[in-house]
């Protein structure tokens, strides 16, 4: 007999696979070690998760490899909460454990190739030949550079011989040669681990005296934090309320208990900041590290590793951060915890909050859930006593929120008959503040110049070839461009459809926001954030530290300039297009339009200077916007929850989307009807199938989409479903990944 463990491979299976550890290795192979084991005709890298149960015999199963660590990188905590996030989500256990995992830069992957039998007597009727074509004097030359024996040589270096591509390509195809692919150690020495902050580098931190509710608030998580036992908080604070002088107390308490400290935030951009704010304050023993996945792969892993050993107590991050190897965890901070970014769109979609909750389970840690606007899922835990509430109703310092104006277009119209972004009442309130010296945030959530160009002849509109969507048109780049799939194509002159030259752009985007600003207003220093404009953190947080420096008067860009920021001269926040989310088909837009433009209203007026918010709408009598103008989060609620209620939505039912997908609208189509006829005999448990149906965005970067959607009274009736569902595709032969699983998604696009 001999030891099995199970091997979490990154490949699209909702299973292990089982091999041997060979009896060198026996030792050393533990759980939540990295391991390369053969697969197929390849080398992989994965992780040990488990011993394996069943009794098999050492010639049955391949062995391991080789291990790549001395001590494992993951945690049995986290081991559990990776067999979680695959089972809840149920995503592909491999590619929820690589996600868990550092970048893997100690091993690379090459292609070896083999001489065999048959290439052996092929060489030998090569070289009897008195004359040879190029092609056989190219195949001699590859099968003379093996050793006698014909052991492995590198693909790489056959392939630089004389005609070497080719004749690799017939040799394999007569069985002359065989391939693999191995993994080998890489010779560099790995990237060391450093702060990206200069030694000289000691930001100004000062300690804010706490209100009463920032105190109440803080006792209430210093209490768990003594308890050494789960709880979740909701810090439910307005804007500007010093939610995070009570996050910056909590961690400093989980420090002096010798526990460890998680704060997730919603964007990358985001993590500096705070962490050099944290670093400030913790000083640098604390070991301030910061992960997400946009440092490079070496950057990364030298970080990931240096939290595994204990040189870092508190890790910012994104949403993949929670993954982060920190142990005696005592605190997870989510701040904005109802923001959409912290769902991952690839396979596997887990929710980062989510996620959080269940690591912070596991460890016994206390959670802090921070927002000025909560989740509905959130506050209804809150209001069933599952989350403890702590609420900040009032700004620090006793400075009022800003006074907020709803601007109707529809009047504006009216009274000047222009179609252009800025109201007259907007464009008087920007000219006000650039005569006083004040700065002022324009917010669009719209990129690009315009948002399609449109033949006024016949209608249409001008398309992305791999996804049903109208292209937006990019000004500066000249080009029409999708957002889901990056495909671009120039200008029209002249409808692709009709023929006729009556081709113009619809809508206005934060590009032509800037343009108008710049016509408007020339003497004014204008600057722009969005994902067009801003592509690194380096541009990100110059942008930034401009505006933040006075060196800029107006700055106007998307939902990235609402989020997190606190700038103390801004006396006007205006919205150009408050209403823009409303219109999409998803029952989350009326939340989403509520929490952007309460978040924007809460960049205003930060400082001594009373602030003021201009709304622009067509629609100002919609609740959402109602509610967002008065920044009251409880009258948004009651309205929202009775329809959510009504329509058996989230948080009152579980909810998932599946897809069905494939290149061929057919396959799609059958695919669709089959899964219909699986899910059929689940409404009789109580779940509501909607479907299938073509998906809002009905073709995605090439292929054909139907969707479902599934409701259900109860979570553990919907994971029993979708397991049943996965399990009956298997078996009817339905591809894996033709389906795709979206548990409690985030949108329904």
């Amino acid at each position: 007999m001999v030891e099995l463990c199970e091997v979490a491979l990154p490949v699209p299976l909702r299973t292990t696979f089982t091999y041997a550890a060979p009896q060198a290795l026996t030792a050393a192979t533990a759980c939540g070690m990295r391991v390369v084991v053969p697969f197929r005709n390849r080398a992989m890298v994965g992780v040990v998760v488990a011993n394996a149960q069943e009794e098999e015999r050492r010639d049955q199963v391949r062995e391991i490899s080789e291990v790549l660590d001395s001590e494992p990188a993951l945690t049995p905590p986290l081991i559990a909460l990776g067999r979680w996030v695959a089972s809840y989500y149920l995503a592909p256990v491999g590619e929820v454990f690589r996600a868990m995992l550092p970048p893997v830069v100690e091993v690379r992957t090459v292609r070896e190739l083999s001489r065999t039998v048959a290439g052996a007597q092929y060489l030998g009727e090569l070289e009897a030949l008195e004359e040879r074509t190029d092609e056989e004097r190219a195949e001699l030359a590859v099968l003379t550079a093996f050793a006698a024996d014909g052991q492995a040589e590198g693909a790489a270096r056959l392939r630089r011989l004389g005609g070497g591509e080719a004749a690799i390509g017939r040799l394999l195809r007569r069985g002359a040669l065989e391939a693999r692919v191995v993994a080998k150690r890489r010779t560099r020495a790995p990237v060391e681990f450093e702060s990206d902050a200069p030694a000289e580098w000691a930001p100004d931190a000062p300690r804010h005296a706490l209100n009463s509710e920032q105190k109440r608030a803080l006792d209430a998580v210093r209490a768990d934090l003594a308890a050494r036992e789960f709880r979740v908080n909701l810090l439910h604070g307005v804007t500007g309320s010093g939610k995070t002088e009570v996050y910056l107390g909590a961690i400093e308490a989980a420090l002096a208990a010798g526990r460890t400290a998680l704060v997730l935030v919603p964007e990358i951009a985001l993590t500096m900041a705070l962490s050099r704010l944290l670093e400030a304050r913790l000083g640098r023993e604390a070991g301030v590290t910061v992960l997400h996945s946009a440092l490079p792969d070496g950057e990364r892993s030298a970080a990931w590793w240096a939290v595994r050993r204990g040189a870092a107590r508190v890790v910012v991050g994104t949403r993949s951060a929670v993954f982060a190897p920190l142990e005696r965890l005592g605190l997870v901070v989510v701040d904005e915890e109802q923001e959409a970014s912290y769902k991952q769109e690839e396979t596997p979609k887990y929710h980062g909050r989510d996620a959080a909750l269940v690591r912070a389970k596991l460890e016994g840690a206390v959670v802090v859930l921070g927002s000025a606007t909560p989740s509905l899922e959130s506050y209804q835990n809150a209001r069933r006593e599952k989350y403890r509430l702590l609420e900040l109703p009032m700004r620090v310092a006793e400075r009022p929120l800003a006074r907020v104006e709803l601007v109707d277009l529809r009047e504006d119209f009216r009274q000047t008959h222009s179609t252009r972004a800025l109201s007259e009442r907007l464009r008087t309130a920007i000219a006000e503040r650039l005569e006083a010296g004040t700065q002022a945030l324009i917010l669009i959530n719209r990129r690009g110049y315009s948002w399609f160009q449109l033949c006024r002849s016949c209608g249409a509109a001008v398309e992305c070839r791999n996804c049903s969507i109208a292209l937006t048109y990019h000004k500066q780049r000249g080009r029409l461009v999708c957002h889901y799939c990056a495909h671009s194509r120039p200008v029209l002159s002249a409808c692709p459809k009709c023929g006729q030259k009556y081709m113009y752009f619809v809508g206005e985007g934060a590009e032509q926001v800037e343009e108008q600003l710049r016509t408007e207003f020339p003497r004014a220093r204008i600057g722009r954030l969005d994902r067009d404009k801003v592509r690194t953190q380096q541009e990100y947080r110059k942008i930034l530290g401009a505006f933040a420096a006075g060196e800029l008067d107006l700055l106007v860009g998307t939902q990235m300039l609402a989020k997190g920021h606190d700038f103390h001269r801004v006396t006007l926040a205006g919205v150009v297009s408050a209403d823009l989310a409303l219109g999409l088909p998803d029952f989350r837009s009326a939340e989403r339009t509520f929490q952007l433009l309460t978040q924007v209203a809460g960049r205003a007026g930060r400082g001594e200077m009373h602030g003021d918010v201009l709304i622009q709408t067509h629609y100002p009598e919609h609740y959402a916007i109602q509610a967002g103008a008065r920044q009251d989060y409880h009258a948004f609620f009651e309205k929202e929850a009775q329809f959510r209620r009504a329509m058996h939505y989230p948080p009152f039912a579980a909810l998932a989307n599946v897809i069905v997908r494939d290149r061929k609208l057919e396959n799609a189509a059958k695919w669709a009807r089959q899964l219909a006829a699986i899910l059929a005999p689940e409404e009789e448990r109580g779940l509501k199938v909607l479907g299938p149906a073509a998906a809002p965005l009905a073709r995605l970067r090439g292929e054909h989409r139907m969707q479902f959607l599934i409701k259900s009274p109860k979570r553990t009736l919907l994971t029993q479903a979708l397991t049943r569902a996965l399990d009956a595709c298997t078996e009817k032969g339905i591809p894996d990944g033709a389906v795709l699983m979206d548990v409690d998604p985030i949108g329904l696009m």
